[in-house]
């Protein structure tokens, strides 16, 4: 099995919201901020071709659904579909995607699931050979969303994918569509039912699955986010978060586990270290994958 890391269309978004409790003469070290105060944040998604003899998309980003005024709003970057761009420069096209992982439904990471904005024309669902994989309490937030994050889903899609014949809710630690191959971890820090995807590695040892990849979603968006304290003003329960991700990262660490992530403009994979302080951290950071070799 080989993995990429796909780019799909680039955000700039408010530095203090993505780093809600940490003062800006911190954050600005970490992240390039510009004259309105945003910092650049990328929207990757990983591919992984055979798993369980699939072809898996894990996230969609953002896409360019938006129309242009709303574009603007929330700071994509580019017009066109990155992520068709990417996925065509790796090989692959969306129609040779069987499955498609979506750790939630908030906009930034499953609008990529949609074609591109064109006048006139309604939301048009890509991927049209995927199952699409989503928790039971994601499905159950985007289908009835809080005020808090309303805006932040994509009212049609819910229909759009019900209406494929496709939906797989996942209600467990593995699923239909992937088996054993890859095992889901949940939390409901930054919303209901986030489900954190594990490619399991190829190693076991003391009956534990041993060198994997975890895609990590907006549990841990970047590798600033790896320090426990640090959250995000869009995460509902800030204090809930850090304790699931305190224990996420121990598991990690403790299995060997890699952490992918979607919004680090600079990073796509790393590995989980602790100092004597025990405070985490990340080492081999790496910007991209290209057919990379899970136990590579």
């Amino acid at each position: 099995m080989k993995l990429w890391s796909i780019l799909g269309n680039s955000q700039k978004l408010d530095g203090g919201a993505m780093f809600g409790n940490a003062p800006k003469a911190m954050w600005e070290r970490w992240s390039n901020v510009d004259a309105d105060n945003r910092i650049d944040l990328a929207c990757r998604a990983l591919l992984a071709s055979p798993l369980n003899g699939k072809t898996v998309l894990f996230e969609t980003g953002i896409g360019a659904f938006f129309e242009p005024k709303l574009r603007e709003r929330y700071g994509v970057q580019e017009p066109h579909h990155v992520l068709l761009d990417s996925l065509q420069a790796a090989g692959f096209s969306h129609e040779d995607i069987d499955v498609v992982v979506l750790s939630h439904l908030h906009f930034d990471h499953a609008g990529g699931l949609l074609a591109a904005w064109e006048e006139g024309e309604q939301p048009r669902l890509l991927f049209p050979n995927a199952t699409f994989l989503i928790s039971a309490a994601c499905w159950d937030r985007a289908r009835v969303p809080h005020q808090r994050d309303r805006a932040s889903f994509i009212s049609e899609l819910p229909d759009l994918l019900e209406a494929s014949g496709r939906l797989e809710i996942v209600d467990g630690e593995y699923s239909l569509a992937l088996g054993r191959s890859v095992r889901f971890h949940y939390s409901d820090g930054h919303t209901p039912g986030l489900m954190l995807a594990e490619i399991v590695g190829p190693e076991h040892v003391a009956g534990e699955d041993h060198g994997g990849v975890v895609f990590c979603a907006d549990l841990i968006p970047g590798r600033p986010w790896v320090h426990v304290p640090i959250t995000m003003g869009y995460d509902r329960n800030a204090e809930l978060l850090i304790d699931e991700k305190r224990e996420f990262l121990e598991d990690k660490l403790a299995r060997n586990v890699h952490l992918f992530f979607t919004h680090d403009p600079g990073c796509a994979l790393a590995q989980v270290t602790r100092d004597a302080k025990g405070k985490f951290g990340t080492v081999h950071d790496t910007a991209e994958l290209h057919a990379r070799a899970l136990a590579g």
